[in-house]
């Protein structure tokens, strides 16, 4: 592996593209310190630190940081993310777009990008309003013009973001906008390490025998749940097909013996994604409206704490178990939604017919999607419920008051998938340039 890095670091063009990907992290964790005018610093200061458990501190996890500071990163790419959820939902039910994502070639997903970016920006808008009306007493002066140059502010610091992510993309390493949410995820890790240090190994100013153990627990934890991300996300079950002889021009192929890679979760983290945000949702709009609804009771109140448990420990356990289950089926419905959004049984099987090939002790035509779709529902439980787990053990671990977890299910996810995907985009960099790779 070290002898890979140096190659890798010995290639001109690989070097060039990681020194690129490395100063635009630099850029955008630069961008994460500066704040948007007329910030109240002080008022700032107790604020967050009053709330880093609530919705503000979920926000604050993905941004990096860059909300607990109001900076002009403090939106972070969530509003492409949203537009890109929903211009992907709207390609499924919109037979025009749907034509243009399937046979528009890269003049369609132009467009299709062309889409997304001025949603992203009318997105921005509504969310940076929504973002100054919640914090505006932490603004030293309220006026419209002060309201304004902030709204611009952060959207403009949104467009950034979504440039230095094309930028990634084009001439760096990896997917410019899952590489910006994954620094900013793992920007916190140095502050979970300091919470087990203070918190759990040293109690009081004095080393703590039990604590060594549960910070212990908590690393090997850690460790088995990224080994288990792993595995599951690079699993995949090999569905074999066969295809017969046939002329092709003036020849005669072959039959050939291939494979239907079917992933073990397939949907990925978008489940996941889909259901915090629809959990989270009426804590933001809530906040936006009602002020000090964290010491308020009535059903708001109770609203606003039963969708917050999803990232805090400061409610009552019977909301943390009453979103846990909520959650836990959000989970697996819109795992079951997303993965036949996203593979066709009836499709591959009218595919695979039309090629002239077969799945060994399965007809063609409607044996063959039902085959399909048998197995995509199995792999689909199994998703699902992974999924769910993964997404509520470290909610309920948060909830023992043990440890500030800075890293949730959703985040954990994102962190593997993204470093994979990266060490293999690394992988056939190098593979191009006749050089072993980390995979070997």
């Amino acid at each position: 592996m070290f002898n890979t890095i140096k190659n890798a670091l010995k290639t001109p063009e690989v070097r060039k593209k990681l020194l690129y990907t490395l100063l635009l992290i630099v850029i955008f964790r630069l961008g994460c310190y500066i704040t948007v005018p007329g910030v109240d610093t002080i008022a700032l200061s107790e604020y967050m630190s009053s709330s880093a458990n609530g919705i503000a501190g979920l926000i604050n996890m993905i941004s990096g940081g860059a909300f607990s500071r109001l900076s002009i990163f403090a939106m972070s790419i969530t509003p492409y993310i949203t537009a890109s959820i929903v211009i992907q939902l709207l390609a499924m039910v919109i037979p025009s777009l749907e034509r243009m994502v399937k046979e528009g070639g890269e003049e369609g997903r132009t467009k299709m990008n062309r889409y997304t970016k001025l949603l992203s920006v009318v997105l921005a808008l509504i969310e940076g309003l929504g973002l100054y009306l919640t914090y505006r007493s932490l603004f030293v002066d309220t006026e419209i013009l002060t309201g304004a140059l902030v709204v611009l502010s952060l959207m403009a610091g949104t467009a950034l973001l979504i440039w230095l992510g094309e930028q990634i993309t084009t001439k760096g390493i990896g997917n410019g906008i899952s590489m910006i949410i994954f620094v900013g995820i793992i920007s916190g890790l140095p502050g979970a390490v300091t919470s087990i240090v203070t918190n759990v190994i040293f109690q009081s100013g004095e080393l703590n025998t039990i604590g060594i153990l549960i910070a212990l627990g908590i690393i090997l934890g850690a460790i088995l749940l990224v080994a288990a991300v792993v595995f599951v996300q690079q699993a995949e079950r090999r569905v074999p097909v066969q295809y017969s002889k046939k002329v092709v021009g003036r020849r005669m192929v072959g039959a050939q013996n291939t494979h239907i890679p079917l992933k073990l979760a397939m949907a990925g983290v978008m489940p996941i994604i889909f259901a915090s945000s629809f959990m989270t949702f009426p804590a933001m709009i809530i906040q936006m409206f009602v002020s000090d609804i964290e010491t308020q009771t009535g059903f708001l109140a109770g609203l606003y704490k039963f969708s917050i448990a999803t990232s805090t420990s400061n409610v009552p356990i019977g909301y943390t178990i009453a979103n846990a289950i909520v959650y836990l089926l959000l989970i697996v419905g819109f795992t079951f939604f997303y993965t036949y959004a996203t593979f066709n049984p009836a499709e591959v099987s009218s595919n695979i017919k039309k090629n002239g090939g077969f799945i060994p002790g399965i007809r063609a035509g409607k044996p063959t999607t039902d085959y399909l779709s048998s197995i995509i529902s199995k792999l689909t439980w199994f998703g699902g419920i992974y999924l769910a787990i993964i997404a509520i053990l470290p909610m309920l671990i948060r909830f023992t008051n043990l440890v500030d977890l800075a890293f949730g299910g959703t985040s954990i996810l994102i962190v593997v998938g993204v470093a994979l995907e990266t060490v293999q985009q690394l992988e056939s960099q190098l593979v191009m340039r006749h050089y072993k790779g980390f995979l070997e």
